[in-house]
């Protein structure tokens, strides 16, 4: 390793390291379990990005990139909209996370595919990338963007008010992106150098009450400043050799206390992917055990709205804010379970109808509902659990306690279960035909020898 006093520049050990494993992803065997959740991930972030092309940030970011006019041949989901790799994935990421559609990592703590997706379709479109390569590339920035979270501490970093949901994409789009256009070591580290300089966000996101601001920090932001960072590289910018190590560093700049061995911990051995989780509903993180909760309760003791007298839904302590009573319907979690009742069952039409939260059938239920913080779910393992007791009218006490729930890496989906989300998303706006054969093409990408050109004509629409 150089040092900072000598002729050459500073580049510490675990930088090389971290840079030879991205720019060698490309050309790097896989496991087929890592690529059959790579292939879950980018099918159902393609979904996402179809389905909030016509939500309310998606349709501001395809108008915007339109308005911009920029040059290129990069795909916008769910529009005729071509532009530059840059631009197509900004709106491409704010369709991504338009609402609670796309998926999660909780150890990472941020929304992996909003913003690492829509990078591997543009620079696979630029770049004529195989199929193979697409999905290798897909994992590759689930590991790195899981480690520059994990390297910060993510509750440190949460609680010192930057979001994780904006950096961890960030460096994941960021290292996916070079490992496509096929950059060497020395270039993947100015990469991460220009992607140091753009990390950024505020957890101020939380108060967005329209979903935009969200989807920008959670999927636009870091999905633009990582293919800015990735093709200003490959148009010949350079940059500081390390600027993860040295003085002045990002771990200097970011954390009291880093660990920047977490970036190459595990690589080639420990997939972040499969610790993924793909959302069964399309509602926010912390409702999808009070769903299947409320549905096991309908399922198995007859449950009905009728009947009910009173309900709990106990939730994680530090998640129970983020979803209580909320002024968006897929985040509100006591609307949500009200309208499950009312419905006998969920979809994403009815999730995200705003003028359902003022239906007095569903607001009769829902006065029924209390939420209540429990500090014990907080740290039980499975993560993510949720206890409901329902009270009848009859005076029976119905209790379900969701542990592993559906979607998680407990009880991960099936690839036909994957492959069902994602057409039901897709057909409004694709047509059911061309939705089903680009949810095959994805399931046979290794096949494919231009991925790009295959996947960004199919996502057009008017």
């Amino acid at each position: 390793m150089s040092s900072p006093g000598s002729n050459s520049p500073f580049i510490s050990d675990d930088t090389r390291a971290l840079a030879a494993y991205i720019a060698g992803a490309g050309a790097r065997a896989a496991p087929e379990d890592v690529l059959e959740k790579a292939r879950h991930h980018l099918l159902d972030t393609l979904a996402a990005m179809v389905s909030g092309s016509r939500l309310r940030a998606g349709v501001l970011a395809s108008a915007y990139v339109k308005a911009l006019a920029g040059r290129g041949h990069c795909n916008v989901a769910g529009t005729l909209i071509q532009t530059s790799a840059v631009d197509a994935a900004l709106a491409n990421g704010m369709m991504a996370h338009g609402d609670e559609t796309d998926d999660s990592h909780l150890g990472g703590r941020f929304h992996p595919g909003c913003g690492i997706v829509p990078c591997v379709l543009a620079a696979a479109q630029l770049q004529a990338a195989s199929g193979l390569a697409v999905l290798r590339a897909v994992a590759l920035g689930y590991d790195i963007g899981t480690r520059f979270n994990l390297s910060l501490g993510p509750r440190k970093l949460y609680a010192g008010g930057h979001s994780t949901h904006s950096v961890g994409p960030l460096f994941g789009g960021a290292a996916a992106a070079a490992s496509l256009m096929r950059l060497n070591e020395e270039l993947v580290r100015y990469v991460l150098s220009y992607t140091v300089q753009q990390a950024s966000g505020v957890q101020c996101w939380s108060r967005d009450e329209h979903h935009v601001e969200k989807a920008f920090d959670f999927g636009g932001m870091p999905a633009r400043n990582a293919m800015a960072a990735a093709t200003m590289v490959a148009a010949g910018f350079t940059g500081v050799p390390d600027a993860l190590a040295g003085p002045n560093n990002f771990f200097s700049a970011f954390s009291t206390d880093p660990r920047p061995e977490e970036l190459v911990t595990g690589l080639g051995s420990r997939y972040e992917i499969l610790q993924a989780t793909i959302k069964k509903w399309c509602v926010g993180s912390p409702i999808q055990g009070a769903i299947e909760a409320v549905l096991t309760l309908m399922q198995s003791q007859g449950l009905t709205a009728a009947q009910l007298d009173k309900l709990l839904i106990e939730l994680p302590d530090d998640r129970c804010q983020l979803v209580n009573n909320r002024n968006m319907p897929n985040i509100n979690v006591q609307h949500l379970v009200a309208l499950t009742l009312i419905d006998g069952g969920l979809n994403f039409e009815s999730s995200h109808q705003h003028d359902r939260m003022s239906d007095k059938a569903i607001l009769a239920v829902k006065a029924k509902i209390d939420l209540q913080a429990n500090a014990a779910l907080t740290t039980a393992l499975p993560p993510r659990q949720v206890i409901m007791t329902a009270y009848t009218l009859d005076g029976r006490v119905l209790r379900h306690h969701a542990k592993a729930v559906r979607g998680t890496p407990d009880d991960p989906m099936t690839r036909v279960e994957v492959m069902e989300k994602a057409e039901d998303l897709m057909a409004p706006i694709l047509g059911k035909a061309r939705a089903t054969e680009l949810t095959r093409q994805v399931m046979a990408l290794d096949g494919v020898a231009d991925a790009g050109a295959v996947l960004g004509p199919m996502l057009a629409a008017d």
